[in-house]
């Protein structure tokens, strides 16, 4: 029964952090369309449900303690009826202390018993699903024979190949008949129209993608750029370099061919600008050179270029492929996807694709002499570029030579110029009670906490009680042992209640304390500016959301609970020590007072160990987020060995603080056994040196069976004292991020606009000045303008300077530093961020898909029919490919 609530619970957990992971990446898209709500309420239904394994888990060990807990008293009743019954030994102090000694030396290992069975069976399961995730597929490393380049001859070679994504859809495969040869030092375009499957050609030369049939041959290194890019964190030096030692000459060279020279200038650091996470603070047109870029410095043999200059202005994406396709790699082996038609003629050959077949190949003149798919594919290029041309020239002049009297103020923009990950904020030293005090606070716990600690008390003094009455009753002669017995077992079932009620408050405590931080954590996520999001890593705010969530849902009620347990027992012990021989007090106070210097000398570097260790979790998860979005990237470069010895580098440096942290924690334990030690030596000595019939027999073994569980119970405390602490600082965390500064609010009563609204939808600038940071230069400074109602505005310039900035302006994503928005004469810093962001509609730079259906990405909040959304993919010429039956299931 825990076996299945802990396997259902990691299930679900699995479900919501993969959810969470999806959302934190597409935050920004989020924000735009004002959905944080709808995803809010998706992450709140999949922990409803890892909420509900949860307490089933957690109710269910509760019941298993309750019978663990109770089995000594259980165990010595039965054996004491036993002696009774069958004169096996006499009933005397002797007898009956030493069971009870015993069985209370044994009884703490007994109580672990359920932590123990819980925790081998989260480590079960989380053995069976790392098994069946390396029991799943894997890449098969013959797809693609690899080979030495030679100086002539074939360096790409493909025959009769057949390749599908799908190893089920043998029948239809992606690309089909597959024959292509291409020597040493040619350039090779491939273009066609939208998924004709050029992309997937790249990806069968890279062997990433099944071979049904045939033969693919690659002579020589390979570099590889992707068609959606793929930057590492770290500096603009690190994603170029890509692990290979710098040569200033081949280094500049690749930065000069990239068209990234002015992009390094304007920086304020730089080509040791850092990167914020997938590139947060860089164009995509910068992403994309920079990839280029470090294509270039690999000096591979064979090029794959996957539409690279798709994020570039037209006049970059000329530099680009003279200065580096075609002089930068004049000698080696490109082959070049691209829809730039324009470049076409300055190519060796041309492949011209169409579902999934080469149906053309040859040079720019011979296809256009053959005409068919590649004139009509060139045809419809230059009409788009003639209708552009005679719409668009000589239309408002006035306004280009207002423009270009700022020209030189937007030149000398740095977007973003200060650092933008931020170093992850670290409690340090002695806190006080603080994160306990917010535990309770947060979630309103005080009344179970009380509960819980009346039941431990009310459990230890019926204990006590029922010992003592052994030792009372044995010195009565009249009382019959039936009688003795009899009394002892009814007060040790009244124990019995106080667990129960014990272990059930305790359950919901932490229950409650997970509910509570689990929504303000995820309320104040939602609700952080987009700021926050550019400048922390994400796996930052999974560790809060994974293992310091984990922590407040199982650590941290059951190390409180085992902290109440031994110090009430060690209360009641010394207690029990100090009525039968009063002078081992002193030795006592002594004993606990040096076991306080003790205990406060380890938690000074524990506390220390966690907090680091905190931290370096955050990095394991975002590397392996990072490499699992570049693996492709990975493999074609050939460094999957570096990148995996780096991990190896991340994983030992968090393990590391994992076993300082044990160590520390034996050291403790060792000096607490010799310090408790001297205590029961004393006790003992005490009561060998009083004479004898000074006390009852009955009390000196009751003094005794207490004075040698008195070593197990503290150590037992300070065990679970310094883990409470240690697991404490996921509070600290949380509640960290539970304190972050929100954005404005939603919506703000009193200045909503009209329904109506925008009527007309003119936009006026007035003196606008935008900043990332406080202390940031400005990247916008000053604008003043007016989009009139029904015109349609472009804004253009180059790569950095502050296009995407108005944009995010428009949306309030970042708040204007002085100046202000006006939308038909009301501005928008005075409405809620909904009430402006539901009224406007963005298509995003980069594209964003959330797992799950077409359908419900192409409507998240459910909110149009099916006619719209069939009008929309028709609009967008995207009804065919979505009504074939490939995509029909997924709709």
């Amino acid at each position: 029964m825990l076996k299945n609530s802990q396997t259902q619970f990691m299930m679900a957990q699995d479900k919501r952090l993969r959810s969470t992971s999806e959302i934190l990446n597409s935050m920004k898209v989020i924000k735009l369309q004002s959905w944080e709500e709808e995803f809010k309420k998706q992450i709140e239904s999949f922990r409803a449900d890892e909420f509900r394994w949860l307490a089933k888990a957690q109710m269910t060990k509760a019941f298993g303690t309750f019978l663990y807990w109770l089995s000594p008293t259980i165990v010595s009743a039965v054996i004491f009826v036993a002696c009774g019954l069958l004169k096996s030994a006499p009933l005397n102090a002797s007898t009956i202390f030493t069971v009870l000694a015993t069985l209370r030396v044994m009884s703490e290992p007994v109580r672990l018993i359920p932590e123990a069975i819980s925790a081998i069976i989260q480590v079960n399961v989380s053995f069976d699903r790392i098994n069946n995730f390396l029991l799943g597929d894997e890449l098969k490393i013959d797809e693609v024979e690899r080979s030495v380049l030679e100086k002539s001859g074939e360096v790409v070679d493909i025959q009769a190949g057949n390749f599908s994504w799908d190893p089920e859809m043998t029948k239809t495969p992606t690309l089909t008949n597959i024959s292509l040869d291409i020597n040493c030092g040619q350039t090779v375009a491939v273009c066609g129209p939208v998924g004709a499957g050029k992309s997937s050609l790249l990806h069968a030369l890279l062997g990433e993608i099944p071979k049904v049939s045939g033969t693919v041959k690659v002579s020589g290194s390979i570099a590889y750029v992707s068609q959606t890019s793929w930057i590492q964190s770290g500096t603009i030096r690190d994603n170029i370099l890509y692990g290979k030692p710098m040569e200033a000459r081949r280094y500049n060279a690749a930065i000069a061919a990239c068209a990234l020279d002015k992009d390094l200038n304007d920086f304020r650091h730089g080509d040791l600008t850092e990167i914020g996470q997938r590139g947060l603070n860089l164009s995509g047109g910068q992403k994309q050179r920079i990839q280029l870029a470090r294509a270039v410095y690999a000096d591979a043999d064979v090029y794959l270029l996957d539409d690279p200059f798709s994020a570039v202005d037209a006049h970059t994406a000329g530099v680009l492929f003279h200065k580096c396709v075609e002089d930068s790699l004049r000698e080696k082996t490109v082959v070049l996807v691209t829809h730039q038609v324009e470049f076409l003629s300055e190519v060796d050959q041309i492949l011209v694709m169409e579902e999934g077949r080469i149906t053309q190949s040859g040079k720019y003149e011979e296809l256009l002499m053959m005409g068919t798919a590649f004139q009509q594919l060139v045809n419809a290029h230059n009409e788009s570029l003639g209708d552009f041309k005679q719409g668009g020239i000589n239309r408002e002049m006035g306004d280009i030579n207002i423009v270009e009297k700022v020209k030189e103020e937007i030149k000398t923009i740095d977007t973003r110029g200060i650092q933008l990950t931020q170093e992850e904020e670290v409690e340090s030293g002695y806190v006080g009670l603080k994160p306990f005090l917010d535990y309770f606070r947060v979630s309103q716990g005080w009344f179970l906490l009380s509960a819980t600690v009346l039941g431990q008390v009310g459990f230890v003094v019926f204990q006590a009680a029922s010992t003592y009455w052994l030792a009372f009753s044995i010195g009565i002669p009249k009382l019959s042992t039936t009688m003795v017995i009899g009394v002892y077992s009814v007060i040790s079932t009244l124990s019995a209640g106080f667990v129960y009620s014990r272990a059930v408050t305790t359950v919901y405590l932490g229950l409650k304390a997970s509910k509570a931080f689990f929504s303000g954590f995820t309320n104040a996520v939602f609700k952080a500016p987009m700021l926050f999001f550019d400048s922390t890593p994400v796996g930052r705010i999974l560790t809060r959301a994974s293992s310091d969530m984990n922590v407040l849902d199982f650590d941290i009620p059951s190390a409180f609970i085992l902290v109440v347990v031994p110090a009430v027992e060690l209360t009641a012990a010394l207690i029990v020590m100090t009525y039968v021989t009063w002078q081992v007090i002193i030795i006592a106070l002594l004993a606990l007072a040096a076991t306080k210097v003790v205990q406060d000398y380890y938690l000074a570097s524990a506390r220390e160990l966690i907090r680091i260790n905190g931290t370096t979790k955050a990095p394991v998860m975002n590397y392996a987020a990072e490499t699992s979005l570049g693996v492709v990237t990975i493999r074609a470069f050939g460094t999957v060995d570096r990148f995996f010895k780096s991990y190896l580098n991340l994983v030992d440096a968090d393990a590391a603080l994992f076993f300082l942290s044990n160590a520390a924690m034996e050291w403790v334990i060792m000096r607490i056994e010799i310090l408790q030690n001297v205590t029961l030596f004393t006790c003992a000595l005490l009561l060998i040196l009083i004479p004898k019939g000074y006390i009852a027999p009955g009390l000196v073994g009751l003094s005794l069976s207490y004075a040698l569980t008195l070593t197990q119970t503290q150590v037992f405390l300070t065990r679970w004292y310094c883990t409470l602490s240690n697991s404490i600082i996921s509070v600290e965390r949380i509640k960290q991020y539970m304190s972050i500064p929100e954005e404005p609010p939603a919506v703000v009563d009193g200045r909503r606009p009209p329904s109506s609204w925008p009527s007309n939808g003119t936009i006026h600038l007035q003196e606008l000045k935008i900043r990332y940071r406080p202390n940031a230069p400005l990247v916008l400074k000053g604008i003043s303008c007016t989009f009139r109602e029904g015109t349609r505005v472009g804004v253009v310039g180059r790569t950095g300077s502050g296009k995407s900035t108005l944009i995010s302006a428009l949306f309030r994503l970042v708040e204007p530093a002085s100046g202000c928005i006006l939308i038909d004469g009301i501005d928008i810093s005075k409405i809620g961020l909904k009430d402006l962001r539901m009224k406007l509609s963005i298509i995003p730079q980069e594209p964003t898909l959330f797992r799950g259906c077409i359908r419900t990405n192409l409507d998240p909040l459910g909110v149009y029919s099916d006619d719209e959304i069939w009008k929309v993919k028709e609009k967008t010429r995207n009804k065919n490919v979505i009504s074939s039956k490939h995509f029909a299931a997924f709709f």
